[in-house]
């Protein structure tokens, strides 16, 4: 019996049959290339772009800060790599996560070029990368004790605070800014950026109507569903109206009939019938939330299993919390939910 995954996967159209090795490029368009650099993650892999920029190259994203990003970067830039020893002109960042921006400063600084990105991205990467060093803030330690985590999980999340520094280079000091709309001749061709939210602040994705591609960062992934989270810097966000919104968003305003080239796993094509999966999915996500919480009151930790197949623990613990979050900040922000405290500071939701 076919599934909705097996009908999706079939709508979607994936016109490469090979990914590029780490330290080589494949052409997807005129002047375009695809890049591959290794992540020490589950999720093995993030896609790099390189546009023809007349006198050099433009980069979107630059791979996570580590000696095996930085030797393949070496390698594709200097004399007889794949990139031709030709400079970085310019190196546009998707959004804040360390394997989208770890190394832009070093590149902006070996090419002596400017780091362009949204404000809420570059801002925020900055207010992250200064948390090295420090303790766990105790708001951070309410809001997960609130969310159901016990000693042990707490404690680990002491031990890993602030190593969100360890991952990117040193930012430079100045930045270009992109905004929603901004128009940016590179090379030949005219491209758009189109800002979104929900996974990250104020994600950039790139619309190049000429070549028919949209370089979507983590906005759009294929086979994958970006992760939406609620933070301990704003407990009471709604990250997940802010996704749904970017996702019509780009519905509108990029046509069908682009190559999507996403930060993770391969090109493809179709990209309103992926759009229109990811929405769906969000929302039957949420009703199977609302399902859950009608048969008695539960915390974030107790609902895990509604959302994910695979089991949470260690580095998924955040990612999880957050996604949970997102969730249930939503429904609440709806009227949909209701929440309560109990003597201990955990917060229990239920049905509204």
């Amino acid at each position: 019996m076919e599934t909705r995954a097996d009908a999706e996967r079939q709508a979607l159209e994936y016109p490469f049959d090979s990914v590029p090795e780490t330290g080589e490029v494949l052409e997807v368009a005129t002047g375009v290339y695809w890049l591959r650099m290794p992540l020490p993650l589950s999720l093995d892999h993030i896609n790099l772009w390189a546009v023809d920029d007349g006198a050099g190259w433009a980069l979107f994203d630059t791979g996570i800060h580590s000696e095996a990003t930085l030797a393949a970067w070496r390698r594709l830039l200097g004399p007889g790599g794949a990139l031709g020893g030709r400079p970085v002109t310019r190196v546009f960042v998707t959004h804040m996560h360390p394997d989208h921006v770890g190394l832009a400063g070093w590149l902006t600084r070996e090419h002596g070029c400017e780091l362009w990105m949204t404000f809420g991205e570059y801002m925020n990467c900055r207010v992250l990368a200064a948390d090295s060093g420090r303790e766990a803030p105790a708001e951070a330690i309410r809001f997960y004790t609130r969310a159901g985590w016990d000693a042990q999980a707490i404690s680990q999340y002491r031990a890993r605070f602030g190593g969100f520094g360890r991952h990117i280079a040193p930012l430079p000091q100045s930045f270009r800014r992109l905004e929603h709309g901004q128009r940016l001749r590179i090379g030949e061709h005219e491209w758009r950026v189109v800002v979104g939210a929900g996974h990250s602040p104020e994600h950039a994705s790139f619309h190049c109507p000429a070549l028919r591609l949209l370089i979507s960062g983590d906005q759009v992934l294929p086979r994958i569903s970006p992760n939406v989270s609620v933070f301990p810097t704003e407990p009471m966000a709604d990250p997940m109206r802010h996704w749904l919104d970017s996702l019509a968003g780009l519905r509108r305003e990029v046509p069908d009939d682009v190559l999507v080239l996403p930060s993770h796993n391969e090109p493809f094509r179709a990209l309103h019938a992926r759009l229109e999966r990811l929405d769906e999915g969000h929302r039957r996500a949420l009703e199977r939330l609302l399902v859950a919480l009608a048969e008695g009151p539960k915390r974030v930790v107790d609902l895990f299993g509604v959302l994910f197949r695979r089991p949470i623990d260690g580095e998924l613990l955040p990612l999880a919390t957050g996604e949970c979050l997102a969730n249930l900040n939503h429904l609440l922000h709806q009227g949909r939910v209701l929440v309560s405290e109990d003597e201990q500071g955990v917060a229990w939701y239920r049905a509204g």
